[in-house]
């Protein structure tokens, strides 16, 4: 009896030892990773009204704009877009300046301490928002096809469980929609696959990473030279800089052009600080651990932290800049804590967004689910694949819309996708990735997530016009208009009109900035406005040579809706044309030179059209763009 005593006893200790080890937690919206997209997402969850917990394996708070280290942002310069913009103000106002183009490679640079500390000031606001560390995701959890919560471990082996309503994957490389079983691709493909001719082969192929550091000028005289690395090979960096031993192409710039490449914006203006992340024979680093597990790929990166290491002692011992060392203020003291993933997973959406999409968006209605914009060129980085790496073609492309349905994997219910993976192709995935149209897709996402949550409905049932409503209110792009700024007071209509189909916009590849141009002080002709109303209302435009190629009037305008306010399921509000005149222009529309004969502007065309209209939200479509009647 005794014996059996003792034995419960110690059994009863081991399970309540054994309990001890498991955290339970439960939230409405849990956000499985900290990432900008992952952070963007919680923060905008919490402000939209749902009970939010991120969950983040490092200390920090924006991942590629933070922990990783990439804080010098690629594109969107143009474009005052919601929390990228909001982001911008706060380092305006941090550093007392409104230019951050510290360095020559981006507009945007700050130092990624800077960065952290503005995402943690947010999310400290948040009466609904909890964030906590040092947690990596270990599994889904699921009911049928449906994600439950997610289960997370850290370093002392300790379990955290967390039950939610809505799961967001903020993880770099996908790893909860592939724990929970949601089907993805990975690598390049075939064209016939992709429905892309830009596409080769397929193959798991993914681009390099760089193990980002943050380097700081300590003055001349001192020595921050570090120890070598393990496995160091010089030849590796030769032709870096115009300055480095070159057996091939040199580069052309010297090493402290290279090294401005980065230069951050710095709040101790005696010391300069630099981002290293230099493609050209620098730290990029060629590694697929992606099937790994979270807490597995640690030892695997080594690999990527010796190449960044190796660089830096180059710079310093064979080139000479021993004053230039690792920030002992920045992320773990200089080195990043996460590499930069260019590319990870990438889930099967209920649409799919491919770089045909983005070269002639009005050849296809996903335009019309927008709710991210981006203006980034094509780019992948292959320089260090051992292999031999297929050569693509990468199109020039306009200023672009991340289409809705590409945050939501097909077949799935609860979750939704903010990061990289988001449901596009590889080569579209080298525009998608960069950093303000990652946060910007996060930002919809907890717009997105924050909605299922207060209509009890799935993410694939979400009504695609409440979702972008929300987002206008946030000055957010739906299109990227370029030359409209979110302060005008068209700017509102015009995103409706544009995401409505009514007016497009003009896209142009230029450089490493690509734009979409309203030109909203420009005229517009009668056959183009009647084809755009044909196609909002799904009537067929059966004679084109009938329509009149003329500049459209202020008359004609007010006609050409009131005749397809007549139509059955008319967008428009079926009112005589005649209930606009001088005083409704000026009173109700806020416009001025009201003069009926004269040609309409494309930005007043915007404003008569949203003033008849039924209202943004009550014109709905589904999440292929396809009108709902």
């Amino acid at each position: 009896m005794k014996r059996s005593l003792i034995f419960c006893t110690l059994f009863l200790f081991f399970v309540l030892q054994l309990c001890a080890q498991v955290t339970v937690m439960n939230t409405q919206v849990l956000v499985v990773g900290g990432s900008t997209g992952g952070t963007a997402a919680g923060i905008q969850s919490a402000r939209s009204g749902a009970t939010t917990l991120i969950v983040e394996q490092t200390t920090m708070l924006g991942g590629m704009l933070t922990a990783a280290a990439v804080s010098c942002t690629d594109g969107n310069d143009g474009l005052k877009s919601g929390m990228w913009q909001q982001l911008r103000e706060a380092l305006y106002k941090h550093y007392g300046t409104t230019n951050l183009a510290s360095g020559w490679v981006s507009n945007t640079c700050f130092e990624p301490h800077v960065g952290d500390s503005i995402f943690k000031a947010w999310a400290g606001v948040e009466k609904k928002l909890t964030v906590v560390y040092n947690w990596y995701f270990d599994k889904a959890l699921m009911k049928g096809n449906k994600i439950t919560g997610a289960a997370f471990i850290n370093q002392k082996g300790e379990h955290l469980m967390v039950h939610a309503s809505i799961v967001v994957d903020g993880t770099d490389l996908g790893d909860v929609f592939a724990s929970a079983g949601a089907g993805y691709d990975l690598g390049m493909e075939a064209p016939g696959y992709s429905g892309e001719k830009e596409a080769i082969e397929k193959n798991n192929i993914i681009q390099d990473l760089t193990w980002s550091a943050i380097l700081k000028d300590y003055g001349k005289g001192a020595d921050k030279t570090i120890k070598q690395p393990a496995g160091y090979d010089a030849s590796k960096y030769y032709c870096s800089t115009s300055d480095a031993p070159c057996t091939d192409k040199p580069y052309q710039l010297d090493t402290r052009k290279v090294l401005n490449y980065g230069k951050l914006t710095v709040t101790d203006t005696l010391h300069s600080k630099f981002m290293l992340n230099w493609p050209v024979h620098g730290n990029d680093a060629y590694l697929n651990v992606v099937e790994r597990k979270p807490v597995e790929r640690e030892i695997a990166y080594s690999t990527a932290t010796n190449q960044t290491l190796g660089f830096i002692y180059f710079l310093q011992h064979q080139l000479g800049f021993k004053n230039i060392g690792l920030a002992d203020d920045e992320v773990n003291n200089g080195m990043a804590w996460l590499p930069y993933n260019r590319e990870g997973r990438r889930v099967k959406g209920v649409v799919r967004l491919n770089i045909n999409h983005i070269k002639k968006p009005y050849q296809y209605d996903l335009y019309k689910t927008g709710i991210a914009v981006g203006d980034y060129p094509v780019d992948h980085h292959h320089g260090q694949y051992p292999g031999k790496v297929p050569a693509i073609q990468f199109p020039k492309v306009p200023s672009f819309t991340i289409p809705l349905g590409a945050l939501i994997p097909s077949k799935m219910e609860g979750l939704i996708i903010c990061e990289k993976g988001i449901s596009v192709s590889n080569i579209a995935n080298g525009t998608t990735r960069l950093q303000p149209v990652v946060l910007l897709t996060g930002q919809a996402a907890g717009v997105l997530a924050a909605q299922c949550i207060a209509k009890k409905i799935q993410p694939g049932k979400i009504d695609v016009r409440a979702v972008q409503n929300e987002l206008l209110k946030m000055k957010c792009y739906l299109l990227p208009f370029c030359d409209v700024d979110p302060n005008e007071a068209s700017w509102n209509p015009i995103q409706q009109a544009g995401a409505l189909g009514l007016i497009r916009g003009v896209g142009k590849s230029i450089d490493w900035e690509n734009k979409t141009f309203f030109y909203p002080d420009s005229t517009i002709k009668n056959a183009e406005l009647e084809n755009n109303l044909n196609g909002s209302s799904g009537k067929s435009v059966k004679d084109n040579q009938r329509l009149s190629n003329d500049w459209l009037t202020i008359q004609q305008a007010k006609k050409m809706i009131g005749q397809h306010a007549a139509y059955p399921g008319s967008i428009f509000y079926l009112a005589n044309h005649k209930n606009i005149n001088e005083v409704t222009w000026k009173d109700k529309l806020h416009l001025t030179n009201y003069n009926e004969q004269r040609f309409i502007t494309r930005r007043e065309l915007a404003v008569l059209l949203m003033y008849y209209a039924k209202g943004f939200i009550n014109c709905r479509v589904d999440l292929f763009g396809k009108r709902l009647r």
